[in-house]
């Protein structure tokens, strides 16, 4: 795995996405233990997942054009959250 550096953001930028990062992991450990069974809470987990992928997704996407990092068919990026670098990470 190969990690390099391909911009920053700023702190505002940054703690932006570590809340929806947070959030998400959050979600994935409440999807492990609710059941369908309680269909009510399991809509809304189903919903609140949806979404906030979204709001991921959007912001790497955001992020990406307004800094134009670069990319590769076979890698990702990750955020350092201490540092508010953005690696450009490939196998």
């Amino acid at each position: 795995m190969i990690k390099k550096i391909v911009g920053q953001v700023t702190e505002e930028e940054k703690n932006e996405i570590q809340t929806l990062f947070e959030r998400r992991n959050g979600l994935n450990e409440l999807a492990k233990i609710v059941t369908a069974d309680n269909t009510d809470l399991y809509e809304k987990l189903v919903k609140d997942m949806g979404e906030t992928g979204t709001k991921f997704q959007n912001w790497w996407n955001r992020m990406s054009q307004k800094y134009q990092w670069e990319s590769s068919e076979n890698g990702n990026w990750e955020i350092n959250f201490e540092t508010c670098e953005i690696y450009l990470v490939t196998q």
